[in-house]
C-alpha cells in the first residue's frame, strides 16, 4: 500500500512511519523536510496517487496542544482546520486516518467514561478544530481520538528537572505509548474502518512515574505528591479492541523507562 503521511517527524509520526515501513507499505512523507513539499498553508495541495493518507500534522505553539494557538487563534484555526479540509479533498479516493484528540470531549467530565457515541463538548480551540475536522472527514476515513502520547523525548524535560532537584507539579493523566498508537493507525488502514475511535491506555500519576525514575536512577529527591481530585475522564477503547488492538499497558511503560535509564 502507498501511504502519504503528514507530520512524519513529529511525536507520533516518528512511531507511525517506521511501523508503516516495517509492515511493508511504501511511505511518502509530506512536509518541508519530507519527500514531497507541503504545509498546512498550501492553498491547493497536489498529492500523488496513493492508497491512503495518514494526517498527523498540527501547527501549534511549541510544546502546547490545548492553547497551541498562542496569540493567534484565527491563524491556528485557518491552518489546522482549513488546511486539513483542503488536504482531505486533495486525497481523492484514498482512505484516510486522521489524528484527532480526546480534547473533543472537553475536560469537564472528570471521573466519567468517555465513549465515541457521547456528544462531544470541546472546551478548547484545539478540541473544536479537531472535532470540526472529524466531521468534515465524515465517511472518507477514520479519526483516532488519542490521549497523551509518550515515548521518545516527551518526558525528557520533566525527568531532567526532577534529577536536578526542581519541584515537579502533581498531575494525573491518561497516556498511550507511540508504538501502540502506530499499531492503531495500521489496524484502521488495513480494516478500512471509518468513524471515530478512542485510543488510550494507562492512567498515570506523576508521583508513580517519578517514583519509578527514582528507583532506576537512585536519585535522592522525593517524587511529587499524588494528584488530588477526581481523575480525568477515561476513554473506553472497545471499538479498537474489537478489531484486535491491544496496547502495552504498564509493562510498556516499564520497558520505556528501563530503556531510558538502564545505563544510569
Amino acid at each position: 500500500m502507498h501511504v502519504l503521511v503528514t507530520g512524519a517527524t513529529g511525536t507520533v509520526g516518528r512511531f507511525v512511519v517506521p511501523a508503516l515501513a516495517a509492515a511493508g507499505h511504501r511511505v511518502t512523507r509530506l512536509g518541508r523536510s519530507g519527500d514531497l513539499p507541503w504545509t498546512l498553508a498550501d492553498p491547493a495541495p497536489r498529492l500523488p496517487a496513493a492508497d491512503a493518507l495518514v494526517h498527523l500534522a498540527l501547527a501549534h505553539v511549541p510544546g502546547a496542544y490545548r492553547g497551541g494557538e498562542g496569540a493567534d487563534p484565527e491563524g491556528f484555526r485557518r491552518l489546522n482546520l482549513d488546511g486539513s479540509l483542503r488536504l482531505f479533498d486533495a486525497a481523492g479516493p484514498a482512505r484516510i486516518v486522521f489524528l484527532s484528540s480526546r480534547a473533543v470531549y472537553g475536560d469537564q467530565r472528570r471521573g466519567e467514561t468517555l465513549r465515541e457515541t457521547d456528544a462531544p463538548a470541546p472546551d478548547s480551540l484545539y478540541g473544536r478544530v479537531k472535532l470540526e475536522a472529524e466531521r468534515a472527514l465524515g465517511p472518507r476515513g477514520a479519526s483516532l481520538r488519542a490521549t497523551g502520547v509518550y515515548g521518545g523525548d516527551k518526558w525528557r524535560p520533566l525527568f531532567a528537572a526532577y534529577l536536578r532537584g526542581e519541584g515537579i507539579a502533581p498531575r494525573l493523566a491518561t497516556e498511550l505509548h507511540g508504538a501502540d498508537l502506530a499499531a492503531a493507525v495500521l489496524l484502521l488502514l488495513d480494516r478500512r474502518e471509518t468513524g471515530a475511535f478512542n485510543a488510550s491506555d494507562i492512567l498515570l500519576d506523576r508521583h508513580e512515574l517519578i517514583a519509578r525514575v527514582r528507583a532506576l536512577t537512585g536519585c535522592p529527591h522525593p517524587p511529587p505528591p499524588r494528584a488530588e481530585g477526581p481523575p480525568p475522564g477515561l476513554m473506553a477503547t472497545d471499538r479498537l479492541r474489537a478489531l484486535g488492538w491491544r496496547p502495552g499497558g504498564l509493562p510498556r511503560l516499564e520497558a520505556f523507562l528501563a530503556e531510558s535509564f538502564g545505563g544510569k
